[in-house]
């Protein structure tokens, strides 16, 4: 599929057939690699000239913002996609491939009638994709907040022992807790083990010996409990610090393990389902953008056609996608079906600057030529 087209509109001398003809066969002949299509615009409600101009005026930041909306949709969906481990879909406009969607574009007169002012046309088609774009805002925000939430604790349970949650790694039978005795949790650097063993029973009196137990070991730390008289625990702390080993505080609880279980399981679902309910947003409302986004593009050509070869509307729109190679031939084949007094007048100097924005590329062309990235 190729993501990347021109839309341009050649102005008419004889009849759109003629013309068509001769483009195809030109192409045919010197870029035969070129798919091209026709753009098949409606009879649009011209207006006024001043209206048209005013109109002009938005058309290129509106194109930019929607299709930056529609940009931003798709890597959505395809990160997305990539978590939830899926093979990338084909995105399309109810149902319909967006690249046939743009290559066989029918105007949706139920939708935009064409009898509206092009001013009004516009305004709904950006007024709906900027609705979209704030809804896509409030979901991606929620999903993330829930994916926050489980990183956060996933940090806790695969940190370092410095920091992560103790809870899984002690068993009720590591503990005891007594009317005097109580036991300690001591975070001991991993290449300091032979220390601990040989001074943790005199970093204070009441410590019971030979009853420290390795529970835990990772890349940096050491995971050992210490049994001590519970009024000496203070002292043992400080201790401890000024040797370089870490006292964690710890409270072996059932109750809240389980709660702590049942918090990551629900986060869990939660995660699945807003993602899943995100995706099936996206692949929707994605549709829905390319849609208008191409319906814009139709008023902007035609738009863009009038101001360029005047009234009545006399152009033939249509869509290219040459290779890289071969953009400079096409380019060539499109400027010799144009009026060559038209041509040599829009590539003067004076004219380059002024009717860039107004053709939608950086480069003057004697026809009106946008480009549409789909990817």
């Amino acid at each position: 599929m190729a993501t990347r087209y021109w839309v341009v509109s050649l102005p008419v001398q004889n009849s759109a057939s003629t013309l068509w003809n001769s483009l195809q066969d030109q192409i045919s002949k010197h870029s035969f690699d070129t798919p091209i299509y026709r753009f098949n615009i409606p009879n649009l409600r011209v207006g006024t000239l001043d209206s048209l101009l005013a109109l002009s005026d938005d058309l290129f930041k509106s194109n930019s913002f929607i299709e930056g909306v529609s940009h931003k949709i798709r890597r959505q969906i395809e990160e997305l996609e990539r978590v939830s481990g899926l093979e990338s879909n084909s995105l399309t406009v109810d149902g319909v491939p967006i690249d046939s969607y743009l290559t066989r574009f029918v105007w949706d007169e139920a939708k935009y009638p064409t009898m509206s002012p092009l001013r009004e046309i516009v305004d709904g088609i950006h007024t709906q994709v900027a609705k979209i774009e704030d809804d896509l805002k409030v979901r991606v925000a929620e999903y993330n907040n829930v994916r926050g939430q489980l990183n956060a604790i996933n940090r806790k349970q695969s940190g370092s022992l410095a920091v992560r949650d103790l809870s899984n790694l002690v068993k009720p039978e590591d503990i005891i807790t007594s009317e005097h005795l109580v036991t300690l949790l001591a975070i001991v650097p991993k290449y300091s083990q032979k220390d601990w063993l040989s001074s943790y029973e005199t970093l204070t009196s009441y410590v019971v010996p030979r009853f420290s137990k390795k529970l835990y070991e990772d890349n940096e730390y050491a995971l050992y409990t210490v049994t001590l008289f519970g009024r000496v625990a203070d002292n043992f702390r400080t201790s401890a610090r000024e040797r370089g080993f870490q006292i964690r505080d710890f409270e072996y609880s059932p109750e809240a393990q389980e709660s702590r279980k049942q918090e990551l399981e629900n986060l869990i679902q939660d995660q699945d389902r807003l993602r899943s309910s995100l995706l099936q947003w996206c692949y929707a409302s994605y549709g829905e953008v390319f849609s208008s986004w191409m319906h814009f593009c139709a008023v902007r050509v035609f738009a863009e056609s009038i101001l360029r070869y005047g009234l009545p509307p006399s152009f033939l729109a249509c869509v290219l996608s040459p290779s890289v190679k071969g953009e400079k031939k096409v380019r060539s084949i499109l400027e010799g079906l144009c009026d060559s007094a038209n041509s040599t007048y829009w590539k003067t100097e004076d004219e380059v600057g002024a009717m860039a924005g107004l053709g939608g590329d950086s480069d003057a062309h004697p026809y009106v030529s946008f480009t549409i990235n789909i990817a």
